[in-house]
This record gives structure tokens, C-alpha cells and sequence, in this order.
């Protein structure tokens, strides 16, 4: 197979995917279905129908999470209509299924054949929002000024170097006076001991 031929069925191959992931992110059923019968020739010539098949249940969730965004409550007939479901009882297990894993926030009402969504509270009422900025911004001051004191020069420590380096040459100073006073006072060499 030459490289061009890869190249030409590489884009086919991706091409008929792309159909299928925007149907997933979307959550629309009717696209995702769509792609799946325009293109399950190539599917199955890639063996990949099946995982495909399996997705499907990814575009249910995502479109579930949609309607429950959308609607504060919602019949399950309807539920069951806009996810193409069967029955009223599909719509029910899929919905009560979403609300086990968590992927929504409802409550299902079923003398009266509700899904019912779980109001969303307005997180900038709430003082989280104002707690997690003030962290943020404590953590940048104190970064900050650790960040100054590091590149702060220390005060006065050229004085205590002079200090210590005006001792040292003190010190010098008398080792030498004692070394010439040593030398005017003996004159032999007895201290020196028995080594040389």
C-alpha cells in the first residue's frame, strides 16, 4: 500500500470518527445514531463497532446532564422521547442509574413520573469563593516578602567582617611581636626540641 493510499484512508478513518465524537461531547442521539449507520461499514472494517456501540451509553449520560442543566423537572415520557428510549421505564432506570453514579443532581419522583433536578445554589453567594481568593492571595504575599527577605542584603554585617578581620590582624600583630621579642630574648636554639 503506498503512502498516499495510508494517508487518503487515515483521513476516512478519522473522518467517520469525528462524526462520533461530537455526537459523544454533545450528547445528541439522533447525530451520534446517524453517524453510526453512515459509516458502520468502515467501523466494522476496523473492528472497532462494538466499542463504538459501547460509546452510547456516554452520549445518553451526556445528554441526560444537559436536560437535567435545562429543566428543574421533566416528565420521564419526555425524558424517554428526547433520549430515544423505549419506555417510560428505560427513562427511569437510565435516570435513576445517572443519579446513583452522580453524573446528575436529581430526584426521581415516581407517583407522578418526575425527574426532578436538584437546585443548583449560586456558589458566589455562598463566602467559598471569597475564602479560596483570600488563600491565593496569602499565599502570594508570603511568597513575596519571603521572597525580599532572601534578596535582602544583611544589615550590618560588613561591620561585624571588619570586626572579626581587625581581631585577626590584632592577633597577627602580637603573634609577630611575640615571634621578634622571642628571638632578641634566646638566642639558642634549645626550644626547638630534639628533632632538629
Amino acid at each position: 500500500m503506498s503512502k498516499e493510499r495510508r494517508n487518503h484512508t487515515a483521513i476516512i478513518v478519522t473522518h467517520s470518527r469525528v462524526f462520533v465524537l461530537i455526537a459523544v461531547r454533545v450528547g445528541d442521539i439522533t447525530k451520534f445514531e446517524q453517524a453510526l449507520s453512515t459509516h458502520s461499514s468502515r467501523f466494522l472494517t476496523d473492528a472497532t463497532y462494538t466499542l463504538i456501540l459501547r460509546l452510547r451509553h456516554n452520549v445518553i449520560k451526556t445528554a441526560l446532564r444537559t436536560i437535567s442543566l435545562a429543566y428543574s423537572r421533566i416528565k420521564l415520557k419526555d425524558v424517554s422521547l428526547k433520549l430515544k428510549l423505549d419506555s417510560e421505564e428505560d427513562a427511569e432506570y437510565v435516570v435513576a442509574k445517572a443519579i446513583r453514579d452522580g453524573v446528575i443532581e436529581a430526584r426521581l419522583d415516581r407517583s407522578g413520573g418526575w425527574m426532578v433536578s436538584k437546585e443548583v445554589n449560586d456558589i458566589y453567594s455562598t463566602s467559598e469563593p471569597q475564602e479560596a481568593f483570600h488563600q491565593r492571595i496569602s499565599f502570594c504575599l508570603k511568597l513575596h516578602n519571603e521572597s525580599l527577605e532572601a534578596m535582602r542584603f544583611p544589615l550590618n554585617q560588613h561591620s561585624k567582617e571588619l570586626a572579626s578581620a581587625e581581631a585577626a590582624r590584632e592577633r597577627e600583630r602580637e603573634l609577630a611581636s611575640e615571634i621578634l621579642t622571642g628571638d632578641d630574648n634566646d638566642g639558642d636554639d634549645d626550644d626547638l626540641g630534639d628533632a632538629f
